[in-house]
């Protein structure tokens, strides 16, 4: 008699080393190997805590000022995490003493304000936020851009980032957030960039996105290179949005104009 075994393995196994994607999970019958029903639960539960887990901003902030930075905590008006999800507008709004706050940290003049949101992955930004930050703040030293504090946002959107760059008058608005999580990349980050951001006015023609920066994906330079390409774009142009595409290439440098009119904070 043939002994057959019960679990298949599926013919496509070596499609798997080149996407993170769910494919060739075999089966075992009708159903799913145990292996696979167990990773995917794992998955599943390790997004659900990107989004409802909070991010330690105290922490984050006192390692941005290891780095020299001055940081600023702002929260939106959505108070918690429920009203957060439930509520996106909410999520692009600061709440009263925020807007104090805004006032009462605003530079004499600033060209570039920074953003840091948790947005719908707290691990993101936990996990790559100060290293690319890390990479960012000495190039934008170099070309004497003057920085706001680094804004860090609770419960916040994309356009919140509209809401501080006008407060600041800043005419370049940079917004890290955390990414919606897939069941592959729970800690996936996002770069936000507009020019000339105003509350009510920007809209999402008018911002250039980097996204999908995580260990298995972007790179913290390559996100840095689409940056820097932007921003010297941008300022030749005057513009942020659909009318700049990226054409960076691994061979091309992107070096930033001198803003000759700005000095070091």
């Amino acid at each position: 008699m043939t002994n057959h075994s019960i679990a298949f393995q599926d013919t496509w196994q070596n499609l798997k080393q080149f996407t993170p994607a769910r494919i060739a999970l075999g089966r075992a019958g009708i159903s799913l190997p145990t292996q696979a029903c167990l990773e995917f639960a794992l998955a599943h539960a390790q997004a659900r805590d990107a989004v409802h887990i909070p991010l330690n901003f105290d922490v984050l902030s006192q390692r941005l000022e290891l780095l020299g930075q001055k940081t600023v905590l702002l929260q939106t008006q959505a108070n918690d995490q429920n009203m957060y999800l439930q509520r996106p507008d909410l999520g692009r709004l600061l709440n009263e003493n925020s807007l104090l706050e805004l006032k009462a940290t605003k530079p004499v003049s600033t060209d570039v304000v920074i953003v840091v949101v948790d947005g719908l992955s707290s691990k993101a930004i936990e996990h790559h936020a100060e290293a690319f930050l890390s990479l960012l703040l000495p190039r934008l030293a170099e070309q004497n851009y003057v920085l706001s504090p680094v804004c860090l946002v609770k419960h916040g959107r994309v356009a919140i980032g509209d809401v501080i760059a006008q407060g600041y008058s800043a005419r370049l608005c940079v917004v890290l957030i955390g990414e919606r999580p897939g069941l592959s990349s729970p800690d996936s980050m996002g770069i936000y960039f507009t020019y000339q951001a105003k509350q009510g006015i920007s809209t999402d023609a008018d911002r250039n996105c980097i996204s999908n920066i995580h260990h298995n994906g972007l790179s913290y330079t390559e996100a840095l290179k689409k940056l820097l390409y932007l921003i010297q774009e941008s300022e030749k142009r005057q513009l942020s949005g659909v009318d700049i595409k990226d054409e960076t290439t691994n061979s091309q440098r992107c070096v930033l104009p001198i803003n000759k009119q700005s000095v070091i904070a």
